[in-house]
């Protein structure tokens, strides 16, 4: 599953370095937006803005981790 976000999101976002530990500090909001709603669309899942969150967006380990809780939920 990360292999599959990380190709997802590396088309969407070229200029984004998924390899960062402080991820969530090189998305602006549209980053963010886009982030959350090609995730919501792929694995159809409800994100909302609540879930955009530094802890979330830290890392491409912690949007895989956010993405499994969704899907469990």
């Amino acid at each position: 599953m990360k292999d599959k976000i990380r190709k997802m999101l590396e088309d969407a976002l070229p200029l984004v370095d998924f390899d960062s530990d402080f991820l969530f500090s090189e998305l602006d909001s549209l980053g963010v937006t886009t982030i959350l709603m090609m995730l919501a669309d792929e694995f159809g899942i409800k994100l909302e803005a609540s879930d955009a969150t530094p802890k979330n967006l830290k890392s491409l380990d912690s949007i895989v981790a956010m993405v499994e809780g969704k899907l469990r939920a």
